[in-house]
C-alpha cells in the first residue's frame, strides 16, 4: 500500500509517538476495505506504539478505521480510505493521539478541555478537495484533545448513499450531533467560536491588548505572507490579521507556473508559506476579518468582532474571489449545486449531468476535470470565442462527454427548492432561450477583489474596486501600501503576488524611515 520511501519518511515521524495507538477497522468484502486494511497493517509496522484490532464494530459504515489512545480513549474515526489530501490527516490522527504535541494555543488548549458534553463531529469530504483536511484536521486535533469529542471524516464519493439522504452538494460538509455545523473552508478558531459563546468577547479583549504593530499585513495569502517576511527581516514589530491564512492559494488543486518548482499543489504552498512566516517574529490572528481603516495618531484597523489593532504602517493584501453569476437561483442554490471548486465538489456529481460557466483556463480546466468523473459537460461561454490556451480547448474538444457552447449568457439558474436540476441560458446569435438539465453549475467566470471593506474608507479604488498603488505599493492614504490580487497590479498570479507583497513591505519600511527621522528632526 506504501512505497519503500513512504515508510522511511513515516518512521521517523512515528518516533514521536509515546503512548500506544490502536487501528480499530471495520471491513467488508470490497476492494476498498483490502485497501483500508492493508494500510493498517503498513501503518502498525512502523511503529511499536500503534497496533490494529481487525473486523472491529465501529459503526454501520464499512470501510472505516479508528485511530484510538489508548491512555486517554479518545477516537477520530476515518470512513473510507483516507489517502489523497487526507493522508495527511490521518498521520497527524496517529501522531496526536500518540501524545505528540498539537501545538495549540494555551487559550485554545483550555477552551477545548472545558467541553463536558457528547460533541460527535461528522465531515463530509471529497479526497481530491484540497480545502477540507484544514477542516478535518481541526475537528481531529479537538477530538485528540478531549475524548468527549469524536471526529469522523466521511469520503462523499464512497459513501453516496449518505450524501443523497443528507442531500450534500458541497464539501467540507460538517455535521454535529446529526445537524448541519458548518459547510465550506473553517478554521479551529472559528469552531471553537461556534461553540463558545464567550469565545468572540475573549478574543476581542486579547487582540484591543496588542501594542501597536510597526506593519500590520491584512491579509495571508501569498502577498501578505511575502510581506510578513519582509517586514520581519528588517527587525519590524510585524503582525498578520486575515481571515484565513493563504486565501484562494489554498483552493488551488495545481500549481506548474511557480518559479523553480516544477509542480506543487496549492495546500503544500500554503503550510509552507506559514511555516516560513512562523520562522519569524510574527504575531498571526487567524480567523479574524477586517471591516475599515482609518488614520488617526496611528492607522486604525477595525475588526468584524469589535476590537481595534493599532499599526504605524499598514499593507492591504486581502486578494480576490471567485465572480458570481449574478442571475435568478444562485444564491439560492449554493452549495445545492452551484458551486466554485470542481476539485473539492466534483465527486458528489459522480455518473450526472453539470454545466461550466466560463470559456476561460480555469472553465476549460474545469471540464476536463469533470469529464472524468461526471455523465455530461456543458461548457457556456459569454463571448463569441474561448478565452482559455489552445491546448486546453483542443484537450476539451476531444472528450466525447463535453459539449461548449459560445455565445451564451446565463440567465438563470433552477431548482426543485432543494437542489438544482437545470439552467437557462440566452443564445446570444439567434435569440432563442435554452433550457438544459443539470444537477451540478461550476462557476468559473475570473475573479473580484475583496475590497467592499474599503467602500467607506479614504482609500482610492478604481472602477472594478482594485486598490490604485504607484510602484512601490503605497496608496493614497500616508502609511497604508497594498500589493497582490485586491490592486491594480495587472497581472493575478501567485509569484507576481509574492513579489508586490515583498515590494509593499520595503515601501512600508522605507516609509517609516523616513517618519521616525522627520520625528527626530521635529
Amino acid at each position: 500500500m506504501l512505497d519503500a520511501q513512504i515508510k522511511q519518511q513515516l518512521t521517523e515521524h512515528f518516533k514521536n509517538i509515546k503512548s500506544p495507538v490502536e487501528l480499530r477497522v471495520a471491513l467488508d468484502s470490497s476492494s476498498k476495505s483490502n485497501e483500508l486494511n492493508s494500510l493498517a497493517q503498513d501503518l502498525a509496522l512502523l511503529s511499536p506504539h500503534i497496533s490494529v484490532a481487525e473486523n472491529y464494530d465501529i459503526n454501520a459504515r464499512r470501510p472505516s478505521l479508528q485511530v484510538r489512545s489508548q491512555q486517554t480513549n479518545t477516537e477520530i474515526n476515518f470512513a473510507g480510505v483516507p489517502m489523497g489530501h487526507e493522508f495527511t490527516s490521518l498521520i497527524l490522527a496517529l501522531l496526536h493521539s500518540g501524545g505528540h504535541d498539537t501545538k495549540l494555543a494555551g487559550d485554545e488548549l483550555a477552551v477545548i478541555k472545558e467541553i463536558d458534553k457528547p460533541l460527535n463531529f461528522e465531515v463530509y469530504v471529497s479526497l481530491s478537495c484540497q480545502t477540507c483536511p484544514q477542516v478535518v484536521q481541526a475537528l481531529n486535533v479537538l477530538a485528540a484533545s478531549n475524548a468527549n469529542i469524536i471526529a469522523t471524516m466521511i469520503d462523499g464519493a464512497l459513501f453516496q448513499q449518505e450524501v443523497e439522504e443528507r442531500n450534500i452538494m458541497a464539501v467540507p460538509s460538517v455535521y454535529l450531533n446529526g445537524e448541519l455545523f458548518s459547510q465550506g473552508a473553517i478554521g479551529l478558531a472559528d469552531i471553537l467560536k461556534k461553540l463558545d459563546s464567550n469565545s468572540a468577547q475573549k478574543t476581542k479583549e486579547k487582540l484591543n491588548k496588542k501594542a501597536p504593530f510597526d506593519v500590520l499585513v491584512v491579509g495571508g495569502g501569498p502577498a501578505g505572507a511575502s510581506a510578513a517576511v519582509y517586514a520581519a527581516r528588517k527587525g519590524l514589530n510585524t503582525g498578520v490579521v486575515a481571515e484565513r491564512f493563504g486565501g484562494q492559494v489554498a483552493d488551488t488543486m495545481s500549481i506548474e507556473n511557480f518559479i523553480s518548482v516544477k509542480e506543487t499543489e496549492g495546500p503544500k504552498l500554503v503550510a509552507q508559506l506559514e511555516q516560513h512566516v512562523k520562522q519569524y517574529d510574527v504575531d498571526v490572528m487567524d480567523s479574524n476579518r477586517v471591516t475599515n481603516i482609518e488614520r488617526n495618531e496611528y492607522l486604525d484597523i477595525e475588526l468584524e468582532n469589535g476590537a481595534k489593532l493599532q499599526a504605524k504602517s499598514v499593507v492591504i493584501s486581502t486578494g480576490a474571489r471567485w465572480r458570481n453569476v449574478n442571475v435568478p437561483g444562485e444564491q439560492e442554490y449554493k452549495g445545492r449545486g452551484v458551486a466554485y471548486c470542481p476539485h473539492c465538489d466534483g465527486p458528489l456529481f459522480k455518473g450526472k449531468p453539470v454545466a461550466v460557466i466560463g470559456g476561460g483556463n480555469s472553465g476549460i480546466e474545469a471540464a476536463i476535470d469533470l469529464a472524468n468523473i461526471v455523465e455530461h459537460v456543458t461548457v457556456l461561454e459569454f463571448a463569441s470565442e474561448l478565452k482559455a490556451d489552445q491546448v486546453l480547448i483542443d484537450k476539451a474538444k476531444s472528450l466525447p462527454n463535453i459539449v461548449i457552447h459560445t455565445d451564451a449568457q446565463t440567465t438563470e439558474i433552477i431548482g426543485d427548492k432543494n437542489k438544482v436540476n437545470a439552467l437557462k441560458y440566452l443564445d446570444r446569435i439567434t435569440g432563442e432561450e435554452q433550457l438544459i438539465s443539470v444537477s451540478g453549475i461550476f462557476v468559473q467566470i475570473g475573479l473580484v477583489p475583496n475590497s467592499e471593506w474599503l467602500s467607506n474608507s479614504d482609500i482610492n479604488l478604481n472602477k472594478f474596486g482594485e486598490i490604485e498603488i504607484d510602484n512601490k505599493g503605497s496608496t493614497n492614504m500616508q502609511g497604508v501600501f497594498a500589493a497582490g490580487d485586491v490592486t491594480t497590479t495587472p497581472f493575478k498570479q501567485i509569484v507576481i503576488a509574492m513579489g508586490s507583497g515583498a515590494t509593499a513591505s520595503l515601501g512600508a519600511f522605507e516609509y517609516l524611515i523616513r517618519e521616525e527621522g522627520a520625528s527626530a528632526a521635529a
